[in-house]
């Protein structure tokens, strides 16, 4: 099921997008305001967002700005009352891939939707930079930065810190890190995934015995949530 972020004020239009949107087999979630839509986006796996430009504690244009910023390539559909050319042009300018001017026709909302999710790659889009926190990673030239002070990541704490962010929201299980991190075939020892993640906690965790990036799920692995 496709999970759709959408970031709207009007209540009245998050109910009605939400059920339509449901009905069509979408998993709807909501936030009412710019900054609560960028956390969510940030920290969950969502396959496309619709974005309301005129939005309470931080504009849509801000949104979709600092989401390309930060390296998300999750699909935008900015949705606005307003429609002059100079908007939709900063707009798609700032990342969005589309436009709908309010109000609009449900049908051709929705064609949008699915023509978008289509584009959707079936394999987490490579991220060269990402920024979480008061961290800055340029996974390109292999620095990491705290308030523009370097941390010292290994090539490998680099590789498994890229996994998680391309991955991030989804659950990871150790077998699956193995493989894609250390390029196991088989199994060695699943210590080996817990001890580098241990030594990554140490270095880019505010706290690491209370990790708020790099969680545990008991029973089954880890997610990030940066």
């Amino acid at each position: 099921m496709k999970r759709i972020l959408l970031v709207e004020d009007e209540a009245g239009l998050v109910l009605t997008l939400t059920d339509r949107l449901s009905k069509e087999g979408y998993a709807v979630e909501s936030a009412g305001d710019g900054e609560s839509g960028l956390e969510r986006a940030t920290r969950e796996a969502f396959d496309l967002l619709l974005l309301d430009l005129m939005l309470p504690r931080m504009s849509g244009f801000d949104v979709c700005r600092e989401l390309r910023r930060r390296g998300i390539a999750t699909p935008v559909i900015m949705l606005t009352a307003r429609g002059q050319v100079v908007d939709k042009v900063v707009g798609l300018k700032l990342g969005a891939d589309d436009y709908v001017t309010k109000p609009f026709e449900m049908a051709e909302l929705l064609a949008r939707v699915e023509a978008h999710l289509r584009r959707v790659p079936a394999v987490p889009h490579p991220v060269d930079g990402y920024v979480f926190g008061d961290l800055r990673v340029d996974f390109r030239k292999a620095e990491a930065l705290r308030d523009g002070v370097a941390l010292e990541l290994s090539a490998r704490e680099f590789q498994l810190l890229r996994y998680f962010v391309e991955h991030r929201g989804d659950t990871l299980t150790r077998e699956e890190l193995l493989n894609e991190v250390w390029g196991y075939n088989s199994m060695p020892s699943t210590r080996t995934v817990d001890v580098h993640v241990a030594w990554l906690r140490q270095k880019i965790e505010p706290n690491p015995r209370h990790p708020q990036y790099i969680l545990t799920i008991h029973g089954m692995g880890y997610k990030f949530a940066g």
